[in-house]
C-alpha cells in the first residue's frame, strides 16, 4: 500500500478541497508570538494556512521554554519571529512565513498595513499597545481575533469566548475596557476573544520585572502553563478557521 505523502490530506478530509483552497488563500498577521501565538501559528499552518506575517520585538529566552512553541535549549538568544517561522517552513516548506522583528506600538503603528491582511490575530501583552492594535484592527477590513490574559490559570477546560465587551472574569479585558472608555477610544466592528474566569495566584518567590531582557517591560511577572496558553492559542485558531470556511 502506498504512503500518503499529501501534509493536508486529513484536513482535506474533515472539510474538503474548497475549504481548503479558501484556507490556504487567506493572508494572515499575527501579533505576538509568545505562549498564545506560537501555538495558534502552528495550528494554523498545519490546517493548512500558507500566508502568515509574524510580529514579535523579543527574543527567545530561557523562561520561555515552559510554554512557547519554539523555545528550546536551542533556539535562546534567537529572535522569536525567525524561531518559529523556522518551525512552521519545517511544518510546510511551501508556506510563505513573512517576520517583523519589531514591537507594535502607535508609534509603529503606521508601518503595518492592516487593510492588507484577511485576518489580525492579537496576542500582544502589553496594555497599551494591545488597545492601540484592537483600535485600529477593529476599523480595518481585516477579521480580528484576541487572546486576553492567559497566565494565572491551570485548567484549559474553563477556556471560553466571547465578544470583546462580554467578557466578564478576565482582570485583562477589564482593564482594557476601562482604559478605553478613560481615553475615549472606540473598537468599530465586534471581535471575538480568547479568555478564561480562572485566576490563581502565584504560589513561588516574587521576580523582580526588571530583571527580564525582555523588551516588553511588565510591572508585574506572573506564572503560567503551556497546557493553557496552548489551548488559548489553538482555540485562537480555530475561530479563524472557522471563519475561512463560514
Amino acid at each position: 500500500m502506498q504512503a500518503d505523502t499529501d501534509i493536508f490530506s486529513r484536513v482535506r478530509l474533515l472539510l474538503g478541497e474548497e475549504a481548503l483552497r479558501r484556507i490556504g488563500s487567506r493572508k494572515v498577521i499575527l501579533f505576538g508570538c509568545g505562549g498564545v501565538g506560537s501555538w495558534c501559528a502552528d495550528s494554523l499552518v498545519r490546517s493548512g494556512v500558507l500566508d502568515i506575517t509574524l510580529v514579535d520585538g523579543d527574543v527567545v529566552g530561557p523562561t520561555n521554554i515552559n510554554r512557547q512553541l519554539m523555545a528550546t535549549t536551542l533556539t535562546i538568544g534567537q529572535p522569536k519571529v525567525e524561531a518559529l517561522r523556522a518551525h512552521l517552513l519545517s511544518i510546510n516548506p511551501s508556506a510563505r512565513i513573512s517576520t517583523r522583528e519589531a514591537l507594535f506600538s502607535a508609534e509603529t503603528a503606521a508601518s503595518f498595513p492592516l487593510d492588507d491582511y484577511d485576518y489580525v490575530i492579537d496576542c500582544i501583552d502589553s496594555l497599551k499597545d494591545k488597545i492601540t492594535l484592537l483600535e485600529l484592527a477593529s476599523h480595518s477590513r481585516a477579521a480580528l481575533f484576541s487572546s486576553m490574559g492567559a497566565a494565572l490559570k491551570i485548567d484549559p477546560t474553563r477556556v471560553r469566548v466571547a465578544e470583546f465587551w462580554e467578557v466578564h472574569g478576565d482582570p485583562l479585558a477589564r482593564a482594557l475596557r476601562k482604559k478605553m472608555r478613560q481615553e475615549g477610544r472606540k473598537t468599530g466592528k465586534q471581535f471575538l476573544c480568547v479568555y478564561s474566569e480562572e485566576l490563581l495566584e502565584n504560589r513561588g518567590e516574587a521576580i523582580d520585572p526588571s530583571l527580564d531582557e525582555s523588551p516588553i517591560k511588565k510591572a508585574v511577572v506572573n506564572g503560567t502553563l503551556s497546557v493553557v496558553t496552548a489551548t488559548f492559542g489553538h482555540t485562537l485558531a480555530s475561530l479563524v478557521l472557522r471563519d475561512m470556511i463560514a
